[in-house]
């Protein structure tokens, strides 16, 4: 039986899957609110997938090449899903050792009212870059810091700039970042070339920040009175945790590695381990009080070391320091915590294995490509379209994921490092998610520290900095690799 040559997809057809995700996804913000990503946008992404399978029956693509895309799209995530389970393991052995509280503790003791601000923003930079996560460190260092500014008679939507932009940075630099993973991945780097790469427009971009917010601070801000709230922070992690700077030697040692350009998996095992090690040593009577086997006898509690970093890597692990907020601040969830981001990104990976194995992808790339006249060009396109779905599809993984696939090949067509892509991605997608009200960062953002989007909005200068900066390093030509070629 002669088979029938594949159609070529109209744009508008192209765009219906596209625009039926647009739809579910703003529907689940509404309805689910932050809860998103417990799994309606999960299989949102799946009907959107089968919608773009059947319009490709209808092109007569076969099935076992509609799957097979699904399935290669997948498979080149796979790193970045083993990196984030490592990720979610070495989250919680650096937080059952005490080395993130230590981090949070001497961090604590830089703040100064005449430098809130500035300050503000280092501290939740440095736990942000500890922990990989801008949503924890809002959800916690981030309301007390709130509460702490209100006190002082700052106005919200600054200490909320203040907050989210250190947040952001430590977020996007960290290599303990999903989106820092997902966005090499994506584009076809690794994860040591695109941090050492975006740091050419991320630094600048932080540095403009900090100034801007010290130069408000110390206008504002002239007196050194007490923050007694930041002191009894710190009791409650002191009187939890074995605090010491010898702590510092674990994420010192892993940082050497990832300089010296070890693999970032095996880096992270040795994060992870070595947390675990820490944790027997540093903190022995948290170690009892986790490690609690569900074995009763004397030789089972021999192995509570074992039961409570095994626990600490894979479980919720709660803390209780008998403060609510640092309670908050040192719970973890291993890798449990890290399988919502993978159920998303697998389904997202599979959505837009089926839009290429159809050609409807290619169809949308073609369309937009029009704008696309240069290098520097294609640099703003790729901006704009994070931004696009930023706006659209409320979610800033899909707007990392859909323009990274979308735009791959025309990186490589004007001979541009795939580094190039995914530091565009990260600078565009990743940081402007909290600022769109419906985007699933901004509404969680906005809920958590109680400010209103469009209220912290106009002082979070890193995240409107950011993309900025990306496209003007792209219209200047200041650090724009090209693809080496082979002798």
């Amino acid at each position: 039986m002669e088979i029938e040559k594949e159609k070529t997809p109209r744009l508008l057809l192209a765009f219906i899957p596209i625009i039926l995700l647009i739809v579910l996804l703003g529907l689940n913000v509404w309805l689910f609110g932050d809860n998103t990503l417990s799994g309606s946008n999960q299989l949102t992404l799946l009907f959107s997938a089968a919608i773009a399978a059947l319009l490709g029956y209808f092109l007569n693509v076969p099935w076992k090449k509609m799957l097979d895309g699904a399935i290669a799209s997948i498979s080149s995530a796979m790193g970045a899903l083993i990196i984030l389970l490592l990720i979610g393991s070495l989250a919680g052995t650096w937080m059952l050792s005490g080395i993130v509280p230590a981090m949070i503790y001497y961090g604590l003791d830089i703040l100064s009212p005449s430098i809130f601000l500035f300050a503000c923003c280092i501290v939740c930079a440095i736990v942000s870059l500890a922990t990989g996560s801008s949503w924890s460190t809002i959800a916690t260092i981030g309301i007390a810091m709130l509460g702490i500014g209100t006190a002082l008679g700052i106005s919200e939507g600054l200490i909320g700039g203040a907050i989210i932009s250190g947040a952001y940075f430590g977020d996007k630099m960290s290599p303990l970042s999903d989106t820092t993973n997902l966005a090499p991945a994506m584009a076809g780097t690794d994860l040591i070339s695109h941090i050492k790469y975006m740091m050419w427009t991320t630094v600048p971009s932080i540095i403009i920040t900090l100034i801007a917010f010290l130069i408000i601070g110390l206008v504002s801000f002239g007196s050194d009175t007490v923050i007694e709230d930041v002191g009894i922070m710190q009791d409650a992690i002191q009187r939890s945790y074995n605090i010491s700077p010898w702590l510092f030697l674990v994420p010192v040692i892993v940082i050497f590695m990832i300089i010296k350009k070890v693999p970032a998996i095996p880096s992270l095992l040795f994060g992870t381990l070595a947390g675990g090690v820490f944790a027997v040593f540093f903190q022995p009577d948290l170690i009892k009080e986790i490690g609690v086997s569900s074995a009763s006898s004397e030789i089972a509690n021999l192995f509570r070391p074992y039961v409570a970093v095994m626990n600490a890597m894979t479980i919720n692990v709660d803390v209780d320091t008998g403060n609510i907020a640092v309670n908050k601040l040192v719970s973890t969830s291993g890798m449990s915590g890290m399988l919502n981001t993978i159920w998303l990104i697998i389904c997202a990976m599979s959505f837009g294995g089926v839009m290429e194995a159809t050609g409807l992808l290619k169809k949308i790339t073609e369309s937009l490509m029009i704008f696309v006249k240069s290098r520097k060009s294609l640099v703003l396109t790729t901006s704009s379209t994070c931004l696009f779905f930023n706006v659209t599809a409320s979610d800033q993984y899909l707007s990392i994921v859909v323009p990274g696939r979308m735009f791959a090949d025309s990186f490589k067509k004007y001979n541009l490092d795939p580094k190039n892509l995914s530091r565009t991605l990260e600078d565009s997608a990743t940081v402007t998610s909290v600022l769109i009200p419906w985007n699933t960062c901004g509404a969680t953002q906005a809920g958590v520290l109680g400010v209103a989007t469009l209220t912290y909005l106009p002082y979070c200068f890193f995240n409107l900095i950011s993309p900025l900066m990306t496209i003007l390093f792209a219209y200047a030509g200041i650090k724009i690799a090209k693809i080496k070629k082979d002798n």
